[in-house]
């Protein structure tokens, strides 16, 4: 997949991240940011050892978000970090990591199918590092600024004393950026870190409304989804909604004749509910 460049006055990026400190002089990216600076945009982050009530606590707030319309950025670390990325693509949502590394690989290794099901899925994989660069200790801190930068929030759900992900907190302080933590079991390492956030002012989510109403969301109105008139159009919304966008494998992975195809895809443009993006790719408007 290609490998895009990005400058910091770019449309797809929102508006005040240039302005946060010792911000990349440009971004490198492969799979799609269409419509990622004007939708709600959520970090997520914690241990790379999660417990079990890490990982459960991560993959039911991710979920419920992701199916409310907002994008989750983590930075694919093994831990919380990929379980937000399943989580989010398990429900149907948008989720874009930002590596350590050129985007041209994946790291770590073991994570390189869930970065392929990201960029599959309408994601993104992106970087401040060009192409060929290989992940050193030191990049990984200064790519904790880009995932706070890109985010409205952060939302730590378990980081112990010493966790990575609590640099990623002290950025978006830094940034002006609200940041959230889940309490934790206070006699559980891996919960010191999210437990002292909470004491040092951090907001505390106990449930995904918390998190909503942090981001200026009503929890009570789902944002809106484009309504399919006859189920044609439901084959293909919902094949859009999975991050299928290319005309062939719409109308393959939809089974619909070309006639039919044609007729619902142009029917679907007239109304409003998707629209084009050019070398006969579309997306949900």
């Amino acid at each position: 997949m290609k490998v895009n460049m990005l400058k910091l006055s770019d449309s797809l990026l929102p508006k005040d991240f240039r302005h946060i400190a010792q911000p990349p002089s440009q971004l490198f990216y492969r799979g799609s940011l269409d419509g990622f600076a004007n939708r709600p945009r959520l970090a997520v982050v914690g241990s790379r050892r999660a417990s079990p009530y890490g990982m459960a606590v991560t993959t039911k707030l991710v979920s419920e978000l992701a199916r409310q319309g907002v994008v989750i950025v983590s930075g694919l670390a093994l831990g919380i970090d990929s379980i937000a990325h399943k989580a989010a693509l398990d429900s149907g949502g948008t989720t874009v990591a930002v590596l350590a590394c050129g985007v041209d690989r994946i790291y770590p290794a073991s994570h390189t199918a869930l970065g392929n099901q990201i960029l599959s899925n309408g994601g993104a994989l992106i970087s401040e590092y060009p192409e060929g660069t290989e992940p050193l200790p030191f990049q990984f801190i200064a790519r904790n600024r880009i995932i706070s930068g890109l985010s409205d929030a952060v939302l730590v759900t378990e980081a112990a004393e010493k966790s990575g992900s609590l640099h990623t907190a002290n950025f978006a302080l830094d940034q002006g950026r609200t940041v959230l933590a889940v309490p934790g079991n206070i006699n559980s390492p891996y919960s010191v870190g999210t437990n002292n956030l909470i004491k040092s002012g951090a907001l505390t989510v106990t449930n995904s409304k918390d998190i909503l109403l942090a981001l200026g969301l009503d929890p009570e109105e789902p944002l809106p989804v484009a309504v399919a008139a006859n189920n044609e159009e439901a084959l293909i919304l919902n094949l859009l909604q999975k991050g299928i966008t290319d005309s062939a494998q719409l109308m393959a992975n939809s089974k619909l004749d070309a006639v039919t195809f044609n007729q619902t895809l142009t029917m679907l443009e007239i109304t409003g509910k998707i629209r084009p993006l050019g070398a006969g790719h579309w997306t949900n408007k």
